[in-house]
């Protein structure tokens, strides 16, 4: 009830759940009865780095520097380099000098100590460890990177999603694979990134067959790093513009699936649509990182 009551503040109409046609719908979808275990794990930002190396290799993976429960009293790593969240998204600081490192160290304790994403059902989280890591920072001196995230649906990257000055002015715009505009927002031009056919195939290579999962990355001077996945683009809760273009991906969506619709099955198992409606259990969660 709580998923639709959202998406109806969010969008103004109710989703249908037993056939949905959008976007959005299908995120709402995924929430409710996408027990995939395997998928969940994803959410974990460490062990999502160790899938990426093994699909994609290790060069375009950001090198872990630390990991742990509490931050040390001193940062023992050039800076700049940034503090995130294992479990969850916009939990991050980037350390550019001792007053950063003292925000992280304030900060990073309420991120370990609540599950990301409950109040909007994104059950997945909860299979995360709740823990903090440290990557060297691959940014520009100031702001943050432009960041490539890649959607791709029965294992084709269909369009990218480019968001940019995300510490201040927060935009965001859609190309199709071939860099030709899919929105109409109004944002400055973009330019095709040197790197744009090398994230591709790799965005394709760490989804393999799901029928979505949204993969992130940053382009460098040499090349392109892997930033993390996405289960649930904007929870489903962001408008798209043209309104189609929600249409647009949905189509994608649905005929991305390997299984009838109407089976509803787990990819983890072929669980029923009511047995997938069952939260999975912790000790079976924590088990996919022993």
């Amino acid at each position: 009830m709580r998923v639709m009551i959202t998406f109806l503040w969010r969008h103004g109409y109710f989703p249908d759940f037993a056939q949905p046609q959008l976007f959005n719908e299908w995120v709402q979808w995924r929430k409710l009865y996408d027990r995939d275990l395997t998928l969940a794990a994803l959410t974990d930002k460490l062990h999502a780095k160790a899938v990426a190396a093994d699909r994609m290799g290790p060069t375009p993976i950001i090198p872990t520097l630390w990991f742990g429960d509490r931050l040390p009293d001193v940062a023992a790593w050039p800076m700049p380099f940034i503090v995130k969240a294992n479990h969850g998204c916009r939990q991050f600081v980037v350390v550019r000098n001792g007053d950063d490192w003292s925000r992280a160290k304030r900060q990073a304790p309420g991120w370990t100590s609540r599950i990301y994403g409950k109040w909007l059902d994104e059950w997945h989280y909860k299979c995360a460890r709740r823990t903090v890591l440290i990557e060297p920072f691959v940014g520009p001196e100031h702001g943050l990177p432009v960041d490539f995230k890649v959607f791709v649906f029965g294992g084709v990257a269909e369009c990218v999603q480019v968001h940019i000055h995300r510490d201040a002015d927060h935009r965001w715009v859609y190309f199709d694979r071939s860099w030709d505009r899919l929105d109409l927002s109004a944002v400055e031009p973009i330019q095709r990134p040197v790197w744009l056919g090398d994230m591709l195939t790799a965005a394709e290579l760490m989804a393999g067959d799901q029928d979505h999962l949204r993969v992130d990355f940053y382009e460098i001077e040499d090349g392109f790093r892997f930033g993390e996945t996405c289960l649930f683009p904007g929870s489903g809760l962001d408008p798209f513009e043209p309104a189609s273009l929600d249409q647009v991906l949905g189509r994608f969506w649905a005929q991305s699936r390997t299984t009838p619709f109407e089976d509803q099955s787990s990819r983890g198992g072929g669980a029923s649509a009511r047995s997938m409606r069952q939260p999975a259990s912790k000790t079976t969660a924590q088990g996919l990182f022993q």
